[in-house]
């Protein structure tokens, strides 16, 4: 017969760390909270609006009917139609049809009558489009293309040539001492910008704000019983990290979605490596700052005081924004990719880009990684020397400088 003795112990649990109690205590209080998420439904709906106007735009079709009298005319819309169906144009795609007539005169009638959009007709000095009224830039631009491309073609064929002998040396290629980031570089840089700037800002100031609310209500002396100061600071800052990645993630994912059903589905494989880029460099930044974002809250003995004790760090992030927008391309963009914060949005554009190497980005996050681990540092000494101070706000140089409470 067994007895007590010998019976094994009861299987407990593993109890959790104690910042992993935090943090998801973090985690589920802004799921629960409201505001939170309705902000969150809200931004969801407005990417979504703009993926489904992409998307409909992309299904968009027009059609532009020009009059031709000849083969040769004839043939130039074919590859005006075939050069449109492969350049991506944002409010859709546009078909050009051709309508032979007999005479200049019939085409001129269709034109006049709204019968055609332009008649197209070659003579003894070049080539001649009619309209009603101006034709658009991208008409004009794929027509002066395909006719200069055919016009050579048989140029270099009644020379006993061809076409490729004749362009040999005129390929242009463009370099600058300012540098000009592409378009495509703009807008993922702009876009990067904005979604860091107003993250950042977001979560930090909640961060503090709850910082400053558990002082108010003395919640954190009663935590502080229980929970080493440390530990309390880590979850408070790991679980808003977990948050404000998974939003990033959440929004980047709708944006690439949205492109992928628009005429821009073929750069999408190109920019998944600096939006994933992106969320690397984000992660580290928001850490970076989390915890000095929780100790201006701790300088605050009210929420009023948080705008004077997070000023530096709203700067910072301010800073960061307008570098990724106004910064020139070249040598400054270069050097700034590599400074924390700064970088996490200016090297995923370079990125983005074309113009940074695989080794850059990896030394740029170790770079942040460092600055990471110092403004943790600096963030828990000020966070413990400010977390009990409850007669006004303290100076940074205060908070810096008192003693440990815990």
């Amino acid at each position: 017969m067994t007895t007590p003795e010998q019976l094994p112990p009861p299987h407990r649990p593993r109890p959790s760390a104690p910042w992993q109690v935090v943090a998801r205590r973090e985690v589920m209080a802004k799921l629960t909270d409201r505001t939170f998420v309705v902000s969150t439904l809200v931004s969801v709906l407005i990417i979504g609006v703009i993926v489904g106007i992409q998307v409909v735009l992309a299904q968009r079709t027009t059609t532009e009917t020009i009059a031709v009298t000849d083969d040769r005319a004839a043939a130039v819309v074919a590859g005006v139609d075939a050069a449109a169906q492969e350049m991506p144009v944002l409010g859709g795609r546009t078909r050009y049809e051709t309508v032979r007539v007999a005479s200049d005169a019939a085409a001129r009638t269709l034109v006049a009558d709204d019968d055609a959009d332009a008649y197209l007709a070659v003579g003894p000095d070049g080539w001649t489009l009619l309209g009603r009224s101006a034709p658009a830039a991208t008409t004009q631009l794929f027509l002066g293309q395909v006719i200069a491309d055919q016009t050579m073609a048989d140029n270099a064929a009644r020379a006993g040539t061809s076409l490729e002998t004749l362009r040999q040396g005129t390929d242009l290629q463009v370099e600058t001492l300012d540098g000009a980031r592409s378009g495509l570089a703009t807008g993922v840089g702009f876009a990067f910008a904005l979604l860091f700037y107003m993250s950042a800002l977001t979560f930090g100031i909640q961060i503090a704000t709850s910082v400053v609310e558990e002082k108010q209500s003395r919640i954190v002396e009663i935590l502080a019983t229980a929970i080493p100061v440390r530990q309390l600071l880590y979850g408070k800052v790991l679980g808003n990290t977990a948050l404000a990645v998974g939003q990033m993630v959440l929004y980047t994912g709708l944006g690439l979605v949205g492109l992928s059903f628009s005429n821009y589905a073929g750069i999408v494989s190109s920019l998944a490596g600096s939006v994933a880029w992106f969320l690397v460099f984000f992660l580290a930044g928001f850490a970076a700052l989390a915890c000095v974002w929780a100790a201006s809250g701790a300088m605050a003995s009210r929420n009023e005081d948080i705008g004077a004790t997070s000023g530096p760090l709203m700067w910072v992030t301010m800073i960061a924004f307008f570098a990724a927008l106004f910064v020139p391309d070249g040598l400054w963009q270069q050097l700034l990719s590599y400074v924390p914060v700064v970088s996490s949005i200016l090297m995923p554009m370079r990125l983005a880009d074309g113009n940074a190497t695989w080794w850059e980005p990896v030394i740029a996050l170790l770079v942040t990684l460092a600055f990471g681990v110092a403004m943790v540092r600096l963030g828990e000494r000020l966070y413990r020397n400010s977390l009990y101070h409850t007669s006004g706000k303290l100076s940074l140089r205060q908070a810096f400088a008192g003693t440990d409470q815990v």
